[in-house]
């Protein structure tokens, strides 16, 4: 067999699956468009707020995934970027209530668009703080130090009186946007939805690009990337910063979803459940964080509503997911559906 014949078969192939990955995507997003139709027709409308709650922590699994997935960095303490931005959201809420400034010079806001800026150049910052020292480490440490800088970050909101302390704090009603109402659940809906799509043609952006190969290339061997004259550092530090604004996003839709922010938002678990979503759906995939969010949220809730010990039967149905697919859900649809990457 000649070379060209190869490489027209090579083509082919390629061709073959970018077809079926449009395919297989443009469907799932008519799916996602029609579902509140769809759950007005069977008359189940606990669903909207499901996949609107599988949509939030979508995009912090997406977030999650860029330095977990991609950068091969095992951080405990993404919750807290999580939990910083919900609590941005209730707390310039409170002080719109209140008709008060944050320290005095802030003043409080129940602008959508506001509170979401907000919440991502907070988690932002809190993520290039404790990036920059967590990423001083490797390994081992590395975990610790972002999970004590997580617990840390965790205590102090406990410790907040002023904004609820332990009981968390409540917000009388989401936040205004113009020209749309999101205080309607299915328009919610829409919005969050809008929000994963925007943020993971961004991850998509972002690991297709040189900046995306260069973080793939540390996590495989940083010492021959370093040969070549790249700065480790800096760029995992730029993708922590990245990961944080996302989970800030997510925690800021999260806030306004729920109406309510805690600590609980912040715990190392939820940290351990992010990763478990980036886990079971394929770490280093696209799709995978999505999926695994999907998944997760769904037995949760299907689980918890036939057995008080559902977290046991959780356990060991992730536990085979991961051993038996070998890669996640992800890979695991690659293999039914015949597209191989």
């Amino acid at each position: 067999m000649t070379s060209d014949s190869l490489e027209t078969r090579a083509a082919e192939r390629m061709s073959s699956i970018l077809t079926s990955r449009i395919g297989m995507m443009l469907v799932a997003v008519a799916a996602l468009l029609a579902l509140p139709a769809l759950v007005a027709v069977f008359n189940v409308p606990s669903v909207v707020g499901l996949a609107t709650q599988m949509l939030i922590y979508a995009i912090a699994a997406i977030s999650l995934n860029l330095v977990l997935g991609y950068g091969g960095m095992v951080t405990f303490g993404h919750a807290a970027f999580f939990g910083l931005g919900g609590y941005t959201v209730g707390i310039l809420y409170q002080h719109f209530a209140d008709n008060s400034a944050f320290l005095g010079l802030v003043p409080g806001s129940d602008s959508l668009l506001i509170a979401i800026a907000a919440a991502m150049l907070v988690s932002a910052i809190g993520a290039a703080v404790i990036g920059s020292l967590s990423l001083r480490t490797s390994g081992v440490p590395f975990i610790m130090i972002t999970l004590a800088f997580a617990q840390m970050v965790f205590f102090l909101f406990v410790s907040l009186k002023a904004y609820g302390g332990d009981d968390g704090l409540m917000m009388r009603r989401r936040d205004v946007m113009p020209f749309f109402n999101a205080r309607g659940d299915t328009n919610y809906y829409y919005l969050c939805l809008v929000a994963a799509a925007c943020w993971f043609v961004l991850t998509a952006c972002i690991v297709r690009s040189r900046f995306g190969f260069v973080l793939s290339g540390l996590r495989q061997n940083e010492r021959r990337m370093a040969a070549i004259g790249v700065a480790p550092y800096r760029y995992r530090l730029v993708a922590f910063v990245i990961a944080g604004a996302g989970a800030g996003l997510a925690g800021a839709l999260m806030a306004n979803y729920l109406r309510f922010v805690s600590p609980d938002m912040m715990h190392w678990t939820k940290s351990g459940e992010l990763m478990m979503m980036v886990i079971l759906g394929g770490a280093g995939t696209l799709a995978g964080p999505l999926l695994g969010a999907a998944a997760m949220v769904l037995l949760e809730t299907l689980l918890a509503a036939q057995t008080e010990n559902w977290q046991l039967y959780m356990g060991c149905i992730l536990l085979a997911i991961v051993m038996l697919t070998r890669g996640g859900l992800a890979t695991l649809f690659s293999r039914l559906s015949g597209i191989r990457s």
